[in-house]
């Protein structure tokens, strides 16, 4: 009679991202599932799905394991792992992202909203700075500009569409690839280096125009959600302003308020 040997379990660094900076202010188990979040929908698809065990995850990212077992449980009731006494927490093949769109208050958050999502890049170039974000940009003559669509993992069917606004300094250092797999915020942040003080949200209900009606396959003037996203390095300069139109059959809007 042959044993078998469990599989290993892999490092946590697999699935946490090297860049999370835990904000006291915040709740700590919240900032870590939207961290853990962001790699989960983000993994590649012959990444392993079996996650770190409590101990060495709550080693990584600094907390307690009492603080990483909140963190998981909530990940465990949106759908994206599941947990079995003894075998270990596991990442469910068929989740799907969460319909919400979040403003939840920290950077990881931001990005954890936005990974894992298939990206295609319509366009980017240089522009003169339109009015209505010239107060964004008092010093700069022209920006670039990044439009992007982003479409469901499992249909194809398209969720939203994103044009970013970036400082030409900036956009200097960005590759159009990196934005096929990653939101703005984070390529912004790691791969140009960018110190992100802080993002200011925005979102109102309006009306597809012709435009994101074609793009997002809705009828003319149905109800989108527009999110504006502002934002500003540690100097105070506006960095990128993104503005993300949703399909309204498809998102809602909440807002996490945590009482003190």
């Amino acid at each position: 009679m042959t044993s078998s040997t469990p599989a290993p379990t892999p490092p946590a660094s697999a699935f946490a991202p090297d860049s999370l900076v835990l904000n006291r202010k915040l709740p700590l188990w919240y900032q870590v599932s939207q961290s853990l979040r962001a790699s989960i929908l983000g993994r590649t698809p012959d990444a392993s799905l079996r996650l770190p065990t409590e101990e060495r995850l709550a080693a990584h990212y600094g907390v307690s394991v009492l603080t990483m077992r909140q963190a998981l449980k909530e990940l465990e009731e949106e759908g994206l792992i599941t947990r079995h006494r003894r075998r270990g927490t596991f990442i469910e093949p068929a989740a799907r992202r969460g319909a919400p769109v979040r403003l939840l208050g920290s950077i990881d958050a931001i990005v954890a909203q936005q990974s894992g999502e298939p990206t295609t890049v319509l366009g980017h170039g240089p522009e003169p700075v339109p009015g209505e974000l010239a107060e964004y940009f008092p010093d700069c003559e022209s920006i670039v500009t990044y439009r992007r669509l982003r479409r469901d993992k499992e249909s194809g069917e398209p969720t939203n569409w994103a044009e970013n606004a970036v400082r030409p300094e900036l956009a200097a250092g960005i590759d159009v690839s990196d934005l096929e797999r990653w939101p703005m915020t984070k390529v912004l942040r790691d791969a140009v280096g960018v110190r992100i003080l802080r993002i200011t949200d925005t979102v109102e209900a309006r009306l597809a125009d012709p435009e994101t009606a074609e793009l997002l396959e809705v009828p003319l003037l149905s109800p989108i959600l527009h999110y504006t996203g502002v934002t500003y390095d540690v100097a105070g300069r506006v960095v990128d302003v993104a503005r993300i139109r949703y399909r309204g059959d498809r998102f809602s809007f909440s807002v996490t308020v945590e009482a003190r």
